[in-house]
This record gives structure tokens, sequence and C-alpha cells, in this order.
């Protein structure tokens, strides 16, 4: 008898509520579910396939052990308990012999998508003690982080595009229709850029593609891969200079900032950008005068050379305009979990230590993972002997990705929590599986920080977890306490947080519950497991919370998941600036000495470009040079959905796209096959001539190489697509933010003759 229950949909950012139909415990159909506020039924074909993800017959549902020196292909079955037990063994070793230092954490992707991760992964890192942290967040977003740190005091303080009510978008280095946005949480992306539209609204597009977004806005400009700052401080200048500056809110280093603007006119920029001049006056004058505005950029502007900058500039441009924190403007969620009453006016600072090779600077408690691999390899004191992986697949997502494929297998134990036996984690020692999703509580912590209207839904477990099976939550409280040394359970692990947490809440002036008792509050917690003992304590005392009783009204977990099943709508985002700048002024820090310092970097850039506008990499240039840049496919998310019969193949292809005259004068047809060059490495693909790229650059999308022995990805290694990463410099990062470069990476290209 078939049975129909409800969830968010934990692929992507977009928080679009499902509606299942279960037969027994098998998921037989999927689509959008009608009811949820944010979501009104939208389901992308990711979303429409969970169920495949879910009874994927690959997906591990039992621990893997390694044997001492086994190879990859030797993986065996193992109960939980002794599967815990040698990780115990294997970390413990490790910390005994080598230091906490010697213990590294790569934290990735699909954990921003969990319950689990974002409430235990700090817990993991806290009882390590180990400042090797690594995560894919220096391959994605840090520079956002970095500039919001500087900007607003506060990192986690990035303003999100108010879709819903803004007459003017410009968007740059984002491909929304293919990734259903990112850090801008929005259910159907499409539906809201048209309805921008219909409204009488303008949409404007960067990109160096024209993509599927690119064809849908107004007008769409190309631009060369790694000159968006350029881009962006030449609209700064053109503000300045005309005079277009309005402010809203106050704010630090407005003169210094002009100052910094004056060489960046936009007649300077335009060869290096591609963009002409007159189209950048053109922009800034519309964003001035429009009613209600907004700049957005996204992955394409974060990894590059100057992704920070470009960040901050961001930022900057809806501040002049008078766009920040304001309806139709660029502003601010207030999520449910997130107390608002906390006082942290303290300096933003990066650099807290520094990585043991290359000296590269901490970033937001995190090191760049584009030095993971030298800290592995580099004999001497604190080099790294063991790795803890969640849900991450390094190998495929990380710069020269090679090359840290090769430094995994020197590791002296490596234990790693994934539901597959990929790239990744063939290498581990110890394999820990989560549960199916079906299986498994889910509330967005991370991703409802960036929604674009205030909302919030609990999806509990569809279905129960077969006796004896850890939930996702219980495996890392487990990996915490492990990692600690110390004698505990994963519920007293979860007692100590929520009693800390309580304890400063009761002190905190502001907080609903000061001056209380914490022996008064614990009791009232509700919950069937130490996370949801947790989410309830986060809701209650978060904004729209009931105060852990001070508002019979507010919102509790019980009362989210019991009278509102399908999610539950808080409101359009509304003016917060107070509540979220951090700065130790109060104000708006509009010109950081740190981000002031990087434009002489890009003021260098500026001068030595050659005339043509082509820069020191040659793109575009007779001969072979190119950019290299990725791009997003709607059917695929990195590399941890290729394992999805439905979502292979079709539109979903590993092809390298050139434009045709690049093609013509490389004498390459589509279909043919291409080597791509790098400094670090080379690789071959289909060519795909298309005139939706720009001349002199091109494109693979990102995620894909899945050919290594010792995995157990059968649909993925019969698509297996070639691994950008190969190509890719870990060399190169972004200075301020540690952020890996993936946009705008020097390739050369040349036609693979038959024979040769």
């Amino acid at each position: 008898m078939s049975r129909t229950a409800y969830r968010t949909c934990p692929l992507c950012e977009a928080l679009c509520g499902l509606e299942l139909t279960l037969e027994g415990d098998r998921v037989t159909g999927v689509r959008g579910d009608a009811a949820d506020p944010f979501s009104r039924g939208f389901v992308c074909p990711k979303g429409a396939t969970l169920g495949q993800l879910d009874g994927d017959p690959d997906r591990l549902h039992t621990p893997l052990l390694r044997g001492n020196n086994a190879p990859v292909e030797a993986h065996l079955e193992a109960d939980w308990t002794a599967a815990f037990a040698a990780a115990e063994r294997g970390l413990r070793r490790v910390i005994e012999e080598h230091g906490k230092d010697a213990v590294a954490i790569y934290i990735g992707n699909p954990t921003a998508h969990s319950i689990a991760g974002p409430l235990y992964s700090s817990a993991i890192i806290k009882a390590l003690g180990t400042r090797n942290v690594y995560s894919a967040s220096t391959a994605d977003q840090m520079p956002k982080h970095v500039s919001s740190g500087h900007i607003f005091g506060n990192p986690m303080a990035i303003p999100v595009p108010d879709l819903d009510r803004t007459d003017y978008l410009l968007m740059l280095g984002a491909n929304p229709l293919e990734s259903n946005g990112s850090l801008c949480s929005a259910p159907d992306f499409p539906g809201r850029l048209k309805a921008l539209r219909a409204r009488g609204g303008r949409f404007v597009v960067v990109d160096p593609r024209r993509t599927r977004t690119a064809r849908l806005g107004d007008r769409h400009f190309f631009i060369r891969p790694g000159t968006d700052a350029f881009l962006l401080i030449a609209l700064v200048h053109t503000l300045f200079a005309e005079e277009l500056v309005t402010l809203e809110h106050h704010v630090n280093g407005l003169d210094d900032l002009r100052a910094l603007a004056v060489d960046f006119s936009p007649e300077a920029v335009a060869s290096v950008t591609g963009v002409p001049a007159s189209a950048i006056r053109t922009i800034a004058r519309e964003l001035a005068g429009a009613e209600r505005a907004a700049v957005y950029a996204r992955i394409g502007t974060c990894t590059q050379a100057f992704g920070t900058l470009a960040s901050w500039l961001v930022d900057v441009l809806n501040t002049l305009t008078g766009n920040l924190d304001r309806p139709g403007g660029a502003m601010f969620a207030r999520p449910a979990h997130a107390a608002i009453y906390r006082n942290r006016r303290r300096p933003y600072t990066t650099g807290r230590w520094h990585s043991r090779v290359r000296e590269l600077p901490e970033t937001n408690g995190e090191l760049p993972i584009a030095t993971l691999a030298d800290e592995i390899e580099t004999p001497g004191e604190g080099q790294i002997k063991a790795l803890i992986t969640i849900g991450g697949n390094p190998v495929l997502s990380a710069p020269n990705g090679a090359r840290l494929d090769v430094a995994f297998s020197g590791l002296e134990f490596m234990v790693s929590v994934d539901p597959y036996l990929n790239e990744t984690t063939r290498h581990a020692d110890v394999v820990l599986p989560p549960p199916r999703p079906t299986q498994t509580g889910h509330y967005d912590f991370a991703l409802l920080s960036f929604a674009v209207r205030n909302y919030a839904r609990y999806s509990p477990p569809v279905l129960p977890l077969p006796e004896g099976r850890p939930s996702e939550s219980e495996i890392l409280a487990r990996l915490a306490v492990i990692s600690s040394g110390l004698q505990a359970s994963p519920a007293a692990l979860d007692e100590m947080i929520i009693d800390s947490t309580l304890s400063k809440a009761v002190a905190m002036v502001g907080s609903p519950v000061h001056g209380r008792k914490v022996s008064e509050l614990r009791p009232m917690l509700e919950g069937g497991s130490g996370a949801e003992l947790r989410l309830d304590m986060m809701l209650r005392l978060g904004p729209y919370g009931d105060g852990l009783g001070a508002d019979p009204d507010g919102l509790t977990l019980t009362r989210l998941r019991d009278d509102h099943p399908h999610g539950i709508d808080l409101g359009p985002l509304e003016p917060r600036l107070e509540e979220v700048l951090w700065t130790v002024s109060g104000r708006i820090e509009l010109c950081p000495p740190t981000f002031a310092a990087d434009v002489d970097r890009l003021r260098a850039e500026l001068d030595s470009a050659r005339p043509d506008g082509t820069g020191a990499e040659g793109a575009g240039a007779e001969g072979a040079g190119f950019l290299l840049i990725g791009r997003r496919h709607l059917r695929s998310n990195n590399s941890w959905l290729h394992n999805v019969p439905e979502l292979v193949g079709g539109s979903n292809r590993c092809t390298l796209q050139l434009n045709p005259a690049d093609a013509e004068r490389l004498g390459v047809a589509a279909g043919e096959v291409v080597r791509i060059v790098s400094r670090v490495g080379a690789l071959t693909a289909t060519a795909e001539p298309t005139s939706e790229i720009m001349p002199g650059v091109v494109s693979l999308p990102h995620g894909w190489g899945h050919d290594r022995p010792g995995t157990r990805i059968r649909v993925a290694q019969d698509n297996a697509g070639v691994n950008v990463n190969v190509v890719t410099d870990e060399q190169e990062i972004d200075p301020l933010s540690g952020n890996a470069v993936f946009n705008g990476v020097p390739v050369r290209v040349e036609a693979v003759r038959e024979g040769v």
C-alpha cells in the first residue's frame, strides 16, 4: 500500500519541498510539494530523482575496512562496533605518535546540505585540536566570507538579492538556471527571474558564456575570465565620476574608495575585460537610476585570482547605490535558528595561523584546500599523517586533484564519512556510511541563512533506521568523542553542548532567557534525538522562537514539525543591518586597508596588460593559448550525483566547449578529440564548438573523472568523463581568501590527430 511523505530536497541550495510516494521502504514517486509556501510545487530534475539516489544499489549501508597496506580494491564489510574501534585505534595512534596537527579534516559540500554536518563538524574539529582544517569553502565561496568579515565584521553576513521585489538585477559569474542558485536560496529561480521581467524589471548578465541564465536576461555581456574585479571597480569609478552615489548607511572609507577607483575608468578596463566602456557606463547609470536594484555575483567571481576584491566590490556597489539592506536591493535573511542577541563587536581577522609549507594564512578557521597536498607530502614536524573526510571528494574537486590522489595514498590512516566508495574514499582505511536520505531528518542550517524570503522547514525521517544503524548525527558525534580521547557517549556530547549554549544564553543581556536557570530550561527541550533537541533549542532561542516559554505563540520544533509539515513562511526580507553589523566602529567599513592594499595588485595587472587586452596568459592570441573556465549542468551537483542513471547523459555532457572561430583555427570539428595542457597536467576531451562561449575561452564541467580503480560507483564509471582538475593549478589562489583559482586557468589546446 502506498503512502505520501513530505520533505525538503537535500540536493542543492534551492530548498524545494518534495512530495514523496512510498511503497514499503521504497520511494516510487517524487514531485514538487505544492503546499510548500516557498517552493510552491517547483522541482528540478535533480530533486525528481531523489528516489533513485535513496535506493541506489551502490550506496553503502555497512562500514568498510581496509587492512594495513592493502590495495584500494580491498575494502571489506564490517559491523559498526569494529568500524568505530578501528577508527579510534588509527586516529589515537597518529595523535599519540605525531601530535594533534598530524590529523587533518576535510569537510565537503554535501555536509552543508545535512542537519548533522553543521551541528557536529565543529565538535570534531574542537576535539581534534588541529589547525589542519580544510573544506570545500576554499574551492568555492571563501571570498564572500572574507569580504563580509572585513566590511560588516561578520563573515556570515552575506547579502542576497531581494529577487521578488527588485527592479534591476546585475548578475556576474552565476548561472542559477543550471545551479538553482548559490549563496542565494531561491526555489524556482527561473520563475522568479521571469517574474522580475514581467513586472517591468530588467536583468543583465555578465559571463564568459552565454548560459541558459544569460539567454533569459535582457542583455548579456561577454567578459574575459578573471577580470570581474576590473569591471566592478570601473562601475564604482563611474558612480563617483558622474556623482551618482547615494548613501543610506553610515560608512567609513568613502574618500579612500573614491581615490582607489580613479585609475579604473571604463575606458581603462575595457580592453582587459572585453566589456565596452559604453556598456560599463550604461550599467552604472542603470544601477544608480533604478528604484530598486541589486548586484549578485557567485562562483565564477569567487574562484579567480581577484575573488575577494570582486566580492567586496559587489557589496560596495550595492552600498553606493543605496540598495544595501532595503526592499528590492541586497538584503540579509533572518533564519529561524540563529540567535540575534549576541554582541560580537570585535575586529575580523584572518591569518591567526599559517600553513606549514607555503605559509598561507588561515581564513575562518580553515587553511586553503590548495595546500593540502603540500602538507601531506612534505616531511617535518606537523606533517599530516591522518585524514578525516566528511561528505567530500577532493580528488575530483580540488585543484591539481591528481597530485592529491597520490598524496592520499601515502597517508598512515584515513577515515571517511560517505555513502559511496568514490575517488577519494577509496583511500580510506575506514568508511562510515550515513543512512539513506529517507532515514534522515533534515533542516537547512546553512542554506536558510541565504534565503530570499524568511522561511523554515523541518523534515523528520520518512523511514525508521534499521536496528543497530547509527544516524549520521550519531556517526559524527562518535567521531568527535573518539577524537577527544574521552570515554563518553554521543548523547553526553549533545548534553554538554546544550548545557554550554543555555549557560551562555541565560548570561547574555538581550537573550529571551536572560537571568533564568539552565536547570529550569533544559527539561523544556523536546526531540527524539540529540540533533532534534539541539534544533529545538536553537529555534526557541531564535528570532521567531517561544523563548522557552516567554512567548507562548513562538516557534518550537514540535510546532514547526506538526503544525507546518510543508514549511512556514516567515515573511519577506526586512532591513536588519544593525543586527548583522559587527564592526568595532558600528559602521560599514567600505574600504578596508587589506582590500585597498590588494588593489595595487589589480592596478599592476591592468598596467601589464598588452594593447590587445589579452594579458599575460595570451588568451585569444594567435596560437593555442586559452583561458579555461568551469560550467554548471542542471542535472549535476559537483561529483555526487553522477551515479544516478537519470542524471547522466543527454545535455549533461563532459565536453570541452570552445568558440567556433577557435575550433576552426585549431582545425577541430564537433566530436573530435582535443588535448588540454596546463602547467600541472594534461587531459583529452571531446570538442563541442558553440558560439555561446567567448573567443579565447574554453569550458569543461566540474566533478567528472570517474575512471579510477577501487571505486564502487558503476553508473559513474560507465559515464566517467574527465577531471578538469587535472589541469587546474594548486599554486594559483586568491591571496586574501586562499580560494583556489578555477576560473581563468591558462591552458594550451591542440587537436589530437589520429595516430599521433
